[in-house]
């Protein structure tokens, strides 16, 4: 194993959770922040979707999240001065989170960094702008300004999460193609008492902002977030000066005081990087690629990004990889953030629609949503985020099943390349089993391990909870399941031999098919 750190470009939540991880596997990083100090004015992101939770228990603060961030299961859709249909998110199951909390990413980065200080493994250095880069087959080296000049610091791989105007992208020369939307949206965090409950409001052409949308969301400390779609060239400044910023305000406080705790102008992209790996470089979060907001697609697919590529630069720096492991990261993030722009730009379609055809259509299902339930189906403010699937990534045993659901929000069946789901057990958590190794889960099947990779194997019908467990996994006597570092099956295995199991774990670690 190296003794040279990993290099992460970027001290955004994307790094830093990147950097936790690697420290959980011995991994020391470097993470060279641009910015001379962490800005924490602003919401930006605020919903966290609840296997990203399980990633943030991983790093040590999802304990702290959960206490300060608002749970919200009530989504509220309105057209005009209409209600259309409400719709309550699924209850926790078997994990230990809700569906969603709201929380903003000023927290999520406090947490972030406050175990980050407490982290030895973790060196994070504020006014470091990496602006250059070279590498072989054996290590990166960057080269970063500072206020004292620039500095080169050398690397086992580098993880570039330095946002949307990546320069290490920009060094790599790799395109950055998709869409920018014209209309704008402005986005204001208020402090108000407001008389209604903790809840998603989506409001289609409401008489105060005519044929675009407006958005309110709750977070903690009695803040709302509110966002209105507005036209491009829109002038904040002006529309302070003259009081219409308080007018939209009043528009959803009525008479209750308020105060404005952060006010932005944004523009949404929907961008993904031609190359999400180079060599020893991997791209994560809004490096890699970028997504309207609606749905919460766009940082919760970042963090899983950050695991994705941790638990594979270990097991690389560790020797038990094989040569398709690092490779596989660009196969399955790409496929997830094509799955995420693909959702989230029929969200963009409805919502700002390009063409009269689109905009007949958005007319058309919301007319016709105030009377017939079944137009309320086709009416879309966004599909929420949700884990990838790696049913067809290199890493995972067994063809994917031929009618495997794709559509937003569809239940997933227990197969290679699915998300393990949670199960609450009498000492814990099922998904508490994984992170640093290979798991085994068998019931009543004979393993035969490799020698050069660590992996937990876990006998079902010997555990206190087999009978939750199983039911939980749709297991029974016969059943096999190999689960990478990150909680996905690599392989669902029935009646397989020793040999069997071998191979499917071999294949996780990059070795393919033998």
């Amino acid at each position: 194993m190296t003794d040279r750190p990993v290099l992460i470009a970027g001290g955004g939540p994307v790094g830093l959770t990147a950097a936790l991880l690697l420290a959980r596997h011995g991994v020391p990083t470097v993470v060279l922040e641009a910015a001379p100090e962490r800005d924490i004015v602003g919401s930006k992101s605020i919903c966290v979707q609840r296997d990203v939770l399980d990633i943030y228990h991983r790093v040590g603060v999802a304990d702290a999240l959960m206490a300060e961030g608002v749970r919200w299961q009530t989504a509220r859709t309105f057209y005009r001065n209409r209600e259309l249909f409400t719709v309550r998110l699924p209850d926790q199951g078997g994990s230990a989170y809700p569906a969603f909390i709201n929380v903003p990413q000023s927290s999520v980065e406090r947490e972030l960094e406050r175990v980050v200080r407490a982290t030895p493994l973790v060196d994070l250095r504020y006014g470091h702008r990496v602006h250059a880069l070279w590498q072989d087959d054996e290590s990166v080296t960057v080269r970063a300004s500072t206020a004292d000049g620039d500095v080169e610091l050398d690397g086992s791989h580098l993880v570039a999460a330095d946002g949307p105007r990546s320069a290490v992208r920009g060094v790599l020369n790799l395109d950055f193609d998709g869409h920018t939307y014209d209309d704008l949206f402005l986005i204001a965090d208020i402090r108000a008492d407001l008389p209604f409950a903790a809840e998603r409001h989506f409001h289609f052409d409401p008489a105060w902002n005519p044929g675009r949308q407006v958005l309110v969301h709750p977070q903690p400390g009695r803040t709302w977030r509110i966002d209105w779609q507005v036209p491009g060239g829109f002038d904040l400044a002006e529309q302070q000066t003259r009081g219409a910023l308080d007018e939209r305000i009043r528009r959803i406080t009525g008479d209750e005081p308020y105060e404005v705790a952060w006010v932005t102008l944004y523009r949404f992209h929907q961008r993904m990087a031609s190359r999400l790996r180079v060599g020893r470089v991997l791209l994560a979060g809004d490096a890699a690629h970028l997504m309207a907001p609606f749905g919460a697609r766009g940082l919760n697919s970042g963090i899983a990004d950050a695991e994705n590529a941790a638990w594979k630069i270990a097991f690389q720096r560790r020797g038990w990889a094989g040569p398709e492991l690092l490779a596989s990261y660009e196969h399955e993030r790409m496929a997830a953030a094509a799955e995420n722009l693909r959702v989230t730009g029929d969200t963009m379609r409805f919502l700002v629609p390009h063409t009269d055809e689109e905009r007949a259509y958005r007319r058309e299902v919301l007319d016709r949503a105030v009377n017939e339930v079944d137009a309320r189906a086709l009416v879309n403010s966004g599909k929420l985020a949700e884990p990838y699937w790696y049913v067809d990534s290199p890493l995972t045993t067994g063809a994917p099943p031929a009618a495997f659901p794709t559509s937003p929000g569809a239940k997933r069946p227990l197969v290679a390349g699915v998300l393990c789901p949670d199960v609450r057990l009498h000492s814990g958590r099922l998904r508490e089993l994984f992170g640093l190794n290979f798991t085994v889960l068998s019931y009543g099947v004979d393993v035969a391990l490799p020698p050069d990779v660590p992996v937990d194997v876990y006998a079902i019908e010997r555990m206190g909870d087999a009978p939750t467990i199983a039911a939980a996994l749709d297991a029974s006597p016969g059943w096999c399941a190999v689960v990478r570092p990150d909680g996905h099956f690599a392989a669902v295995l029935w009646s397989p031999t020793p040999t069997d199991v071998l191979c499917a774990i071999r294949r996780a670690c990059g070795h393919g098919r033998r």
